[in-house]
């Protein structure tokens, strides 16, 4: 069954208010907490721009994000050449690190080169496109999240439904309010994915926590040639397939509702793990 956070903050005169509450309330400072902040669209991104302002209510913020966008790059590192890295002045007192590398890259840059301390807590996004069911698997905004629990830091990758003209404002507003009610909650480091559809931001918001989705799609190519005949394609971005199941992010997300997901690195099929170890292989 889906289990629905509500915010610690309720607004007491609505009847039909849902989720979490768009009432002004002052954000919860927690206190020495150091945030290193890091997406795949690249330092200039406007979702990047956006969450920066909201963390910055809950530390201090230090970003270190790719110079370039990086999406679908998943969880590459960069071994065959070198990591340049660019001091960006945004301000007085603002400075972001521009790397020409993966968002996998820019966490371990981050955590043992950029960043004045230890970060406490590793934030990915906004990243422009939702990154739910199988695309976690492909995605550099969550790659970027799982590096910086591999290291043993709570972090979160935070996604927004594509929308040409994105209201990244008001999600980062969404996943600062979600941060306030999920960390005091997080016992060790844990690894989060929370995805936010476009209508949530205007309507009714609920948060749902879900698992990942299976369901297989992305499998359409658009065949072309070039001037000299010969063929090439182009990978389409169909959207996931409608899906009875109720208890995935991909149903969730479908229906309105904006998603969080634990996630876990560990690939091993311990269930597998087991019976294979009384097959007594031989060579």
């Amino acid at each position: 069954m889906l289990r629905t956070i509500q915010a610690a903050a309720r607004c007491k005169t609505a009847t039909n208010c849902v989720g979490i509450c768009r009432k002004p309330r002052r954000a919860v400072r927690f206190p020495s907490m150091n945030i290193l902040l890091t997406n795949d669209d690249g330092v200039y991104a406007p979702g990047l721009a956006a969450l920066y302002q909201e963390l910055t209510a809950l530390g201090d913020v230090h970003v270190v994000a790719p110079l370039t966008e990086q999406s679908g790059v998943a969880h590459s590192i960069t071994f065959l050449s070198p990591l340049v890295v660019r001091k960006i002045f945004n301000g007085p007192g603002e400075v972001s690190w521009g790397v020409e590398g993966s968002p996998a890259d820019c966490v371990k840059l981050g955590l043992f080169e950029c960043c004045p301390v230890r970060p406490d807590l590793v934030v990915s996004g906004i990243n422009g496109g939702l990154n739910a069911g199988i695309n976690v698997l492909y995605s550099g905004t969550v790659a970027a999240a799982i590096e910086g629990a591999f290291f043993g830091i709570t972090s979160m990758a935070v996604s927004l439904e594509y929308d040409e003209h994105a209201d990244f404002p008001t999600a980062a507003k969404i996943a600062r309010r979600v941060l306030e009610q999920v960390l005091p909650r997080t016992e060790g480091p844990q690894l989060y994915n929370l995805n936010i559809p476009t209508v949530a931001l205007n309507g009714p918001r609920e948060i749902h926590v879900t698992p990942m989705g299976l369901a297989r799609y992305g499998e359409h190519f658009i065949k072309r040639q070039d001037p000299k005949g010969r063929d090439y394609y182009w990978a389409t971005t169909d959207p996931p397939p409608s899906t009875e199941d109720a208890d995935t992010d991909l149903a969730a997300l479908e229906r309105g509702h904006i998603t969080l997901t634990p996630l876990e690195f560990d690939l091993t099929k311990r269930d597998l793990l087991g019976t294979m170890k009384d097959w007594r292989l031989e060579i």
